[in-house]
């Protein structure tokens, strides 16, 4: 089990058992960032706000360290209801695929010449190895980018470096500019860094880097037999 850092209320804040994850999370919230972050945490909720998701941090218990292979970065969590479920662009199965996930899935489909699914949980790649990481864990209902300013991103950018100097060689997809700003925290001597714009309807098709026709699902598992790594199965 885990130790609850934030206990009495909705939202579940908590230190994975993962020996790589654990002190890195532990010492995020204990020190000043991670302080400022709950303080703007327990003050949402004593003022009434829904925040999602209720497990921010279910990440880090989904995927050990030692598991990854691939990372894909989004910006803060989805902030309709039902919809977040602690793993970036990943919805529960039954609740409608947003527009960014219908892109990503098409994309599969193009490369691998299938249909794609209709299940919105991407909880298949997470125990796979593919860590879906929101730079901001939490958002208030119906308000995007609501904490974007609370100081989550030290701890995601803790996580990236973290990956990058002690991580097995992994794949990095960095999808539209503010994955892409945290390309210089990545050794790219050992890891792969694959980019484009964001799937979201107003940019998977346009210039500079259209996210529909990237082709890095197969791009990614093609680098990763080549160090001698399992490949990912995409198709869920």
């Amino acid at each position: 089990m885990m130790d609850s850092l934030f206990e009495a209320t909705p939202i579940e804040v908590t230190v994975p058992e993962d020996p790589y994850w654990g002190p890195l999370v532990k010492g995020f919230l204990k020190g000043p960032a991670g302080q400022v972050v709950m303080k703007h945490l327990e003050a949402a909720q004593k003022a009434g706000d829904t925040i999602y998701p209720p497990l921010p941090l279910r990440v880090f218990e989904v995927t050990p360290f030692k598991s990854v292979r691939v990372v894909i970065l989004g910006q803060d969590p989805y902030h309709g209801e039902g919809q977040a479920e602690g793993l970036a662009f990943s919805v529960p199965n039954g609740v409608k695929v947003p527009p960014s996930l219908r892109n990503i899935k098409k994309e599969i489909g193009l490369e691998y010449g299938i249909e794609p699914t209709k299940q919105g949980s991407l909880m298949g790649w997470a125990t796979q190895g593919v860590l879906l990481l929101n730079a901001v864990m939490t958002v208030k209902k119906q308000t995007p980018a609501s904490h974007s300013k609370w100081g989550w991103q030290h701890l995601s950018d803790e996580v990236i470096r973290l990956l990058s100097e002690e991580g097995d060689p992994m794949v990095f997809m960095l999808w539209g500019n503010f994955a892409k700003e945290k390309r210089a925290l990545i050794n790219e001597a050992r890891h792969l860094v694959l980019t484009a714009n964001h799937p979201s309807p107003l940019s998977a098709t346009k210039p500079p880097e259209p996210f529909i026709g990237c082709g890095h699902f197969k791009k990614a598992n093609e680098w990763l037999v080549a160090q001698g790594r399992a490949p990912i199965e995409w198709v869920i």
